[in-house]
């Protein structure tokens, strides 16, 4: 038999005992992050944005130097200028009121009988300036905190539409017809007090969803103060921005005969008006100045529009059910709607 004689070095391991067993293979070098694709960021945006403008100038001039251009740029930057003041104020009061004046307050002024507090909440809301931003958490914390529904709803409908900023913008906007002030006033609060009422009548626990959490919970009043001015100046302008865009646009660009039709009929006049208030979404410190500008519409089909905007709109309809739940959204809207025209409409003939 053949004997095979093993390697040296194996030799030598065996006589030098047990070994230490090998190392673990260094891991790969680490390869080189593959580029991220650029992402554009706002001042990029900007830059190419100015630099676009920069070689278009001249195209540009041309452009703003038609006279639609000239028309819708004058009724736009007079919309804004006007009411610009008027909705930094109502911000501020409305970030105030919502941040430092505690829901208990409330709670404690209103009557405890449901009849007799709507109208007490709805006459509040006149008193306590207010955009239709705020209103919403106001009411979901009255309710939260034991409010009957009924007065909280009234408080939600009444404060952003007959406050003193409100009104003191109505006036301003409408020098020439000081009844609008009044008009809206009382138009507003019997929608307000009639919602209240009619919740109270018909309406089911089961289809409001009772807020979870206080606005602002966590926060220092100072910094849920600035957070509140923050989000309203910026939702809130820039829907202002977007109601001066149409109303200067319908005032330059839609043909005369379009809008004379649809004013000349008092029902198409109010319900397209109505409707226009819906979609825009102008804050309610702001929406008097765009109503003023569209002068072919009558008195009181323009006392729809400031009616029916601060109570029903998408936004509110996006808070209103993000607040208290779908269900109360989809019952709320068109009932606030429908009692929103139709009280628009028996004012203005009383009133206007």
């Amino acid at each position: 038999m053949a004997i095979t004689r093993a390697a040296p070095h194996e030799e030598g391991a065996r006589r030098d005992g047990p070994q230490a067993p090998p190392a673990p293979p260094s891991p790969p070098a680490p390869s080189a992050p593959p580029d991220e694709p650029r992402r554009l960021t706002s001042p990029l945006v900007l830059t190419m944005l100015l630099l676009l403008m920069v070689l278009m100038q001249s195209p540009i001039r041309r452009a703003l130097s038609a006279p639609v251009m000239q028309s819708w740029t004058t009724v736009f930057v007079a919309v804004v200028v006007q009411a610009l003041p008027f909705l930094v104020l109502g911000v501020l009061l409305s970030a105030a009121i919502a941040v430092y004046v505690p829901p208990s307050f409330f709670a404690r002024a209103l009557p405890s009988r449901p009849g007799l507090a709507v109208p007490v909440a709805g006459v509040a809301g006149a008193l306590l300036p207010g955009c239709e931003c705020a209103s919403v958490p106001v009411a979901g914390a009255l309710v939260r905190r034991g409010v009957t529904p009924a007065a909280a709803l009234a408080f939600l409908l009444s404060a952003p539409a007959i406050n003193p900023i409100v009104l003191t913008a109505t006036a301003v906007a409408f020098p020439r017809n000081p009844e609008m002030v009044l008009a809206r006033f009382v138009a507003s609060l019997l929608v307000a007090c009639a919602m209240g009422w009619l919740w109270q009548r018909l309406g089911r626990t089961d289809w409001l969803r009772l807020p979870a959490h206080a606005p602002h919970e966590g926060e220092t009043k100072g910094a849920a103060f600035w957070d509140s001015v923050r989000h309203d100046v910026m939702h809130a302008g820039g829907f202002l921005v977007l109601g001066a865009m149409a109303a200067a646009t319908l005032k330059a660009v839609a043909p005369e005969s379009w809008l004379r039709t649809a004013a000349e009929n008092p029902a198409v006049a109010v319900l397209t008006l109505a409707v226009l208030a819906v979609v825009l979404s102008i804050c309610s410190e702001a929406d008097a100045f765009v109503a003023a500008s569209l002068t072919q519409f009558s008195l009181t089909a323009r006392l729809a529009f400031l009616v029916v905007g601060p109570m029903i709109d998408l936004k509110l309809f996006a808070m209103q059910a993000g607040t208290f739940g779908r269900g109360f959204a989809l019952r709320f809207a068109p009932a606030t709607f429908a009692l929103a025209i139709a009280s628009a409409v028996l004012t203005g003939w009383v009133l206007l």
